[in-house]
């Protein structure tokens, strides 16, 4: 499977926000022409205004649409997963590759689904996706070969970056990644509140937080050094930083987001379970 999809066919089963935001990038960025994009919704008045919106062609036929596609992009609610598969069973082939995206379902389940050993790659993005700097986690199942976790890697690599792990490891990127967001706005928040209370306008501290947030996640990101060997630099002998790291230590800020995360990663689990 190449990873080169100017020359594909991709379907997208539900092309709710995930959906729209792949097909948007994809045509966008020009790394597919909008004639070889199939995507569905369940109504019909929801497919002709989003086929308007993002100038493919959007239907309600989940079968029409995978029949000769080579990438299918299953992008529907975990809990219709397994009827959406059994529904294109008979037109899915080992030839294709099917990416699904929704979370806590394993690769398993929809192999048995869709039978005749039809390779089939999770992933696990963020909402960030739709600004083209989402995390994306992916794993394979037992038909899919490099070339198939390649090219779902070049996909999701179109609205960010992509990490490939064991399956085993989905529930905890699950919990770190694609819950992630959350953690982050709320400690935005909060350091926009302080702002607030030691004297800065709402929007300065607000913009003030995000920024710095950007800034120290790219220094992590473009260094590679250990988020506690940066920390280390900030933090000048009997200055300012020392004090508020003791604040948030005392305060547990560090063990309650180790703790927000495993808790995440365990219902993750508990959602696999049924």
């Amino acid at each position: 499977m190449s990873a080169n999809f100017s020359k594909k066919t991709i379907a997208v089963l539900g092309a709710g926000k995930m959906g729209g935001i792949l097909i948007k990038a994809l045509v966008e960025k020009h790394q597919i022409s909008p004639e070889r994009v199939r995507a569905t919704v369940a109504h019909e008045g929801r497919a002709k205004e989003l086929s308007q919106k993002l100038g493919v062609k959007v239907t309600t036929d989940n079968v029409a649409a995978v029949d000769g596609a080579d990438v299918v992009l299953i992008c529907v609610k975990p809990q219709v997963v397994q009827e959406l598969a059994e529904q294109i069973s008979d037109k899915v082939t080992a030839q294709q590759i099917v990416i699904s995206v929704a979370a806590s379902v394993h690769t398993s389940q929809i192999e048995s689904a869709l039978g005749a050993g039809v390779p089939v790659v999770r992933a696990m993005p963020n909402t960030p996706c739709v600004l083209g700097q989402g995390m994306t986690g992916i794993c394979k199942g037992q038909y899919a070969d490099k070339g198939h976790v390649d090219a779902a890697c070049a996909l999701f690599n179109v609205v960010g970056r992509t990490v490939v792990v064991d399956e085993k490891h989905m529930d905890a990127v699950t919990a770190l990644s694609a819950s992630g967001p959350a953690y982050i706005y709320i400690i935005l928040e909060s350091l926009a509140e302080a702002g607030v209370k030691v004297g800065l306008p709402r929007d300065i501290a607000t913009l003030l937080a995000a920024q710095t947030a950007l800034g120290a996640s790219t220094v992590v990101l473009e260094t590679g050094d250990h988020p506690a060997l940066l920390k280390d630099a900030v933090t000048t002998p009997a200055g300012c930083t020392i004090d508020a790291i003791m604040e948030l230590e005392e305060g547990k800020l560090r063990v309650t987001l180790i703790k927000a995360v495993v808790k995440a990663a365990q219902r993750a689990k508990e959602l696999a379970l049924g």
